[in-house]
């Protein structure tokens, strides 16, 4: 069995610490920290550039040798309001400390020096939605290619009401051969409300040689290595999940499932 899912270390500090090292690949890390208010995380950024994301709660950030203050005011994700988020470059460092308690993904991938931080979030980021009828989700696409604000990261978030898929169809982005498809490594960092809730995201290749179904509760981490990789909330409960790609090229090019693709050719006639 491939090790896709992993659960958080505990309630509070950096409960997950996702590496291309630990994950088996060669792009992507994924960062949380949960803080309460007072506690402090900081971290160099090394060969890598960063996004944070401020999930949930306020902090006071600064980065790349800048001073943002206090960001935050979105107290619980599923508030569904655009976040806060800082790019902060390679070769530098960032620190954030909780004014409340606070939820902070740290998303990463290797970049050169060069960029400067900045604040690249709520401004610029409007809620898209995506899909028809019971494959409706809601989409924050806070550093997607369209938007020139790193150099390898692609970030977005995804909001799926309870009851439909996201996702979906199945689409893989796994093949380096653009402009048919770009090669991207992908982290889905999960939550549910209410937040005893759970949800399923399969991982599979059209070949049969990876396929994992994975129950998924909140706080959980899901990797996508390779394959498509559906995600389905079930009646009762929504789905929040924050993406990381990363790959040689920063531009989203995917295919659909063939024996699925029908899907959205009918929903997009």
């Amino acid at each position: 069995m491939a090790d896709l899912l992993r659960k958080p270390s505990g309630t509070t500090g950096k409960v997950h610490d996702i590496t291309p090292k630990s994950a088996g690949w060669g792009y992507v890390g994924f960062g949380l920290y949960r803080l309460k208010a007072g506690d402090t995380a900081r971290e160099p950024t090394g060969e890598t550039e960063v996004i944070l994301v401020l999930v949930e709660g306020k902090a006071e950030i600064a980065g790349g040798g800048k001073d943002f203050g206090e960001l935050g005011d979105r107290m619980n994700v599923f508030e569904r309001t655009p976040p806060h988020c800082v790019y902060v470059p390679a070769g530098s460092d960032w620190s954030a400390t909780a004014t409340t308690d606070c939820t902070l993904a740290v998303c990463t991938a290797p970049a050169m020096p060069g960029r400067e931080s900045a604040v690249i979030g709520p401004a610029g980021i409007a809620l898209v939605t995506r899909g028809k009828g019971a494959n409706t989700r809601y989409i924050h696409p806070i550093a997607m290619e369209e938007r020139d604000v790193a150099d390898s990261l692609l970030v977005t978030e995804v909001f799926t009401p309870a009851g439909n898929w996201s996702s979906y169809p199945p689409h893989r982005h796994d093949e380096d051969n653009f402009p048919e498809m770009t090669y991207l490594e992908e982290s889905y960092y999960h939550r549910l409300n209410p937040d005893q809730g759970f949800g399923f995201q399969r991982v599979f290749t059209e070949d049969g040689s990876l396929d994992e179904t994975m129950t998924v509760s909140s706080g959980d981490v899901v990797l996508v290595p390779k394959g498509h990789h559906p995600c389905g909330a079930p009646h009762g409960y929504d789905m929040y999940y924050l993406n990381v790609m990363a790959g040689p090229l920063r531009k989203w090019r995917f295919q659909n499932h063939p024996d699925h693709d029908w899907i959205y050719q009918r929903d997009n006639a």
